[in-house]
């Protein structure tokens, strides 16, 4: 029997895969309902882009039960869901690699046609709610300038603006942080948290294993460990010593601060 309500925007029922005669995720159920933002905290290999890929059909499971956006897997046109779908990762800046005379505003402008490059007619309603995205991270200045010449954190800025242009009703920003120093790190933190105070915008799946990340926002956490779900639910209860260290494999101190939480690393001689 299907536990999934009205409310939810994700549903996972005893989700289970294995790949090579490994299982890569064992009895995950999860649901996100909305209103919620969710931060998703696990090890490289825990699972969590496996998730992802789930959420969004782009793998299969051996069993259990999917519903995202109201639409039960199986029984729904995955690709007409995938408009409702954003996510950003690193990997959407390898692809723009290949198209280094693309300026800013195009990228941004591609977002609605979920393509690699402009290959559409737009409108100047396109380009006026391109601008506004562009002026509410900052970036406007950057419009015409190619995005090969940006820096890494203001192409991030650049593809999450694009990931918003089609008016996503689901937002991931996977791993957004990676690869960017301190100040460009804390400047995009930033950005996403204005993002989430603004009325009406979809909901975040944030990906990370950096729990300094998650942003007053954020209002869950989904752990993960070896495929499995270690604690599932609000961050205030969800975030403590104990349950991070069995997701993350270390002994840890966990401290609040301005809202975010952040641990450090004991010696295995401390916690002995």
């Amino acid at each position: 029997m299907s536990n999934t309500s009205k409310g939810d925007v994700i549903s996972l029922q005893n989700i289970v895969w294995h790949r090579n005669g490994k299982d890569i995720l064992r009895n995950v159920s999860w649901n996100v309902q909305s209103g919620e933002h969710w931060a998703l905290l696990g090890l490289n290999g825990s699972g969590k882009t496996s998730i992802l890929k789930m959420i969004t059909g782009y793998q299969w499971p051996n069993g259990g039960e999917i519903s995202v956006l109201g639409n039960l897997f199986g029984k729904t046109n995955i690709p007409e869901l995938r408009k409702s779908i954003g996510w950003v990762s690193s990997s959407l800046d390898d692809q723009y690699q290949s198209r280094p005379s693309d300026t800013t505003l195009e990228v941004v402008l591609s977002g609605k046609f979920a393509s690699i490059g402009l290959y559409e007619d737009i409108t100047e309603q396109d380009i006026e709610k391109a601008t506004e995205f562009l002026q509410r991270f900052r970036i406007r200045h950057l419009a015409n300038q190619l995005i090969s010449s940006l820096s890494q954190g203001e192409r991030r800025k650049a593809m999450i603006a694009r990931a918003l242009m089609s008016s996503p009703k689901l937002l991931i920003l996977d791993e957004p942080c990676n690869g960017l120093d301190i100040y460009s790190k804390e400047e995009l933190l930033s950005t996403i948290e204005e993002m989430l105070a603004t009325p009406g915008g979809p909901t975040l799946l944030y990906v990370t294993h950096h729990i300094e990340e998650i942003v007053p926002s954020i209002t869950n956490a989904l752990l993960i460990r070896s495929g499995e779900v270690v604690a599932s639910g609000k961050k205030s209860s969800t975030l403590n010593e104990s349950l991070l260290e069995q997701t993350f494999r270390v002994p840890i101190s966990l401290v609040w601060e301005n809202e975010r939480p952040w641990i450090r690393i004991k010696s295995y001689a401390e916690k002995r």
